[in-house]
């Protein structure tokens, strides 16, 4: 496998997210349809899986790019089918994380787009295309880091870290996806922090970078769901695992902290909760 060129890489995410921006302009917020991708179509909020016409155009956007600059490479993406690249490198889109709050015309919807080999994420990009933020995340052997970026100005950013769950910010996208098990550990966190949050989506993520966010607890996740957060966390000094403390690179249980002691603390409170596969 060739040596990743980070400069390049990093350059080639922000020209993506900019086709994802193009792409989506004239969409939000424009009272887009949405199809339910699960085939019962059934009414209750958690059998409903939302796509929309913006999905796919960002989606197309992205995969067109890359089709043409790094065919080498593989791409898979929420929406579309898996392509094989011989290089050893896979770019992993999520083209709207956050589809139901695009719907409700909340900009807390981002584009999700990172390279991954066979040990998981080198780095990413978040994109929030209306508020126009930008997140640099970088993961890879040798090199780390974390940026911002808006207005055209980009600066380094990092996690505030706080080892103490009383006089911590958690957040959470939907309370209600957590069951049985889940919805115990849950609520004891949610119980014993200073103050928790909902609806963010990959945001929350973005928002533990920038340092206002300590730690960000989900479930059910996809590997697209989760390819671009874990370099923007880790880059910023944070760590990511899933409840049992090991890889999270395919999804599942998601646990996000800006503190090593907080981390080890909140998984010992997971942990009755927390799925054997999901160890190493």
């Amino acid at each position: 496998m060739a040596e990743l060129d980070v400069d390049a890489e990093l350059t080639l995410c922000g020209r993506l997210a900019d086709a994802a921006r193009i792409a989506v302009r004239e969409l939000f917020r424009n009272g887009l349809e949405a199809d339910n991708k699960r085939a019962d179509h059934a009414s209750a909020s958690r059998a409903y899986d939302p796509v929309t016409e913006a999905d796919r155009a960002i989606e197309a956007a992205i995969s067109a790019d890359l089709a043409e600059h790094r065919p080498q490479d593989g791409r898979l993406g929420e929406e579309g089918e898996r392509m094989t690249g011989s290089s050893g490198r896979t770019w992993v889109i999520d083209p709207i994380d956050g589809t139901r709050a695009f719907i409700a015309g909340l900009p807390t919807w981002c584009v999700l787009i990172a390279l991954c080999d066979e040990t998981g994420p080198l780095l990413s990009v978040i994109d929030q295309p209306f508020t126009g933020e930008r997140f640099f995340g970088l993961d890879a052997p040798g090199a780390c880091g974390a940026w911002f970026e808006h207005g055209g100005v980009r600066r380094p950013i990092a996690v505030r870290p706080e080892a103490d769950l009383a006089r911590a910010v958690g957040t959470t996208t939907d309370p209600f996806l957590f069951q049985g098990p889940e919805r115990s550990a849950f609520e004891g966190v949610r119980d014993q922090a200073r103050l928790f949050r909902y609806g963010l989506d990959a945001y929350g993520y973005a928002a533990l970078a920038l340092g206002g966010v300590h730690f960000v607890m989900e479930n059910a996740l996809q590997i697209w769901d989760v390819a671009a957060l874990a370099p923007v966390v880790r880059g910023a000094g944070g760590l990511m695992t899933s409840w049992t403390g090991g890889s999270c690179h395919d999804g599942g249980h998601v646990l996000a902290s800006a503190d090593p002691a907080l981390h080890e603390s909140l998984l010992t409170r997971l942990a009755p909760a927390a799925r054997p596969a999901e160890v190493g």
